[in-house]
């Protein structure tokens, strides 16, 4: 049954309800648009002012990453469950450990390496809450008591996540791009598909330290 509009009431007879939702609808995602615009050209600036080795190797930007922010970096093969991430980020007060699932590829690695390096760049390792959980079972040999924050995934938010994807995603695009580009004969040429997918004889675990890691 038609009961007419009331007065006050928009063309569906919502009282306007209707426009003001449309109009908060395009007003939130114009200002979702407005912040990822923001989020990339910072990412974006951030990833064209680091300094990358040549041919491109993720362990080595890692030694150059850990040299800078004073504070050893290891990079360990670990075997993951499948219901956890393939990278995880563990962080005690005197180094930091960057764990990724053992058997993939060199290319899967290197976007693992990259992803979590990105996560320290960001700063995204402080103020996370602290779990030795993860590092029970995945470090067994390193002091729970020692654990400042085990970072995966699951803690980390999610502009937390699609900043650091972007950052390791932008910094292996500039690196494939220099490489390419890299002139005959520079000794770029004959190392880069090593350099990009791993090489088969690459060593299991690789630490840079200046001190005693934790």
């Amino acid at each position: 049954m038609y009961r007419g509009r009331r007065q006050g009431e928009g063309p569906s007879g919502d009282g306007g309800w209707g426009e003001g939702w449309r109009r908060s609808g395009e007003r939130r995602s114009s200002e979702r648009r407005s912040g990822e615009r923001r989020l990339w050209e910072r990412t974006r600036r951030q990833a064209e002012a680091l300094e990358l080795p040549r041919p491109f190797d993720a362990e080595r930007f890692i030694a150059a990453l850990a040299e800078r922010r004073g504070r050893p970096i290891s990079v360990l093969p670990v075997v993951i469950p499948s219901s956890a991430p393939c990278g995880l980020l563990v962080t005690t007060d005197l180094a930091d450990y960057i764990l990724y699932t053992a058997g993939t590829t060199g290319f899967h690695r290197q976007h693992i390496l990259l992803h979590e390096a990105a996560h320290l760049l960001c700063g995204h390792d402080r103020g996370t809450p602290a779990t030795a959980a993860a590092s029970r079972l995945l470090l067994p040999g390193l002091s729970p008591a020692l654990v400042r924050r085990v970072l995966g995934r699951s803690v980390y938010s999610e502009p937390q996540e699609r900043e650091a994807e972007l950052l390791a995603s932008l910094i292996l695009h500039r690196a494939q791009s220099e490489d390419a580009a890299a002139p005959p004969g520079d000794g770029t040429e004959p190392d880069r598909a090593e350099a990009l997918v791993g090489s088969p004889h690459a060593p299991h675990t690789t630490a840079w330290t200046s001190r005693r890691p934790g």
